[in-house]
């Protein structure tokens, strides 16, 4: 896997950059609507089990994360840090029996999303957790 990327570091960059950008723009969107509060947020606060009222807190933890995420100097402590907060979501989900695929794992999904990113676009990580066959 390692000489593949060697062999096409623009196409990893890329790749590594679009995974990134996608679990940046989810946070950032679910930041947002729980800063904002809309209804769908307390719903959902609500059928988890927790108070409505920590919508916004966790809305600006999940900003920092995306911002600490998306300056390559603090990327992995962003990534460190977001895998705490869906860790989280994984529990809460699990906790109530949610549906596995759609509900419970998505932290997982954002999560592989996240360090897949990173994994593509920083040699440093590639060879501190090299791909091995």
């Amino acid at each position: 896997m390692e000489s593949l990327l060697a062999a096409h570091p623009i196409s990893s960059l890329r790749v590594g950059w679009t995974l990134s950008g996608l679990f940046i723009a989810f946070m950032l969107f679910d930041s947002i609507i729980k800063l904002i509060k809309i209804e769908p947020v307390v719903q959902a606060f609500n059928e988890l089990g927790y108070p409505d009222s920590l919508a916004r807190t966790i809305g600006l933890i999940e900003l920092a994360i995306a911002i600490l995420y998306a300056l390559p100097r603090t990327a992995v402590f962003g990534a460190v840090l977001a895998m705490g907060v869906l860790g989280g979501a994984i529990a809460s989900h699990a906790r109530l029996g949610d549906p596995l695929f759609s509900h419970t794992l998505f932290g997982v999904y954002l999560g592989l999303f996240a360090w897949g990113g990173l994994w593509l676009r920083d040699a440093r990580l590639r060879a501190l957790m090299p791909w091995r066959s």
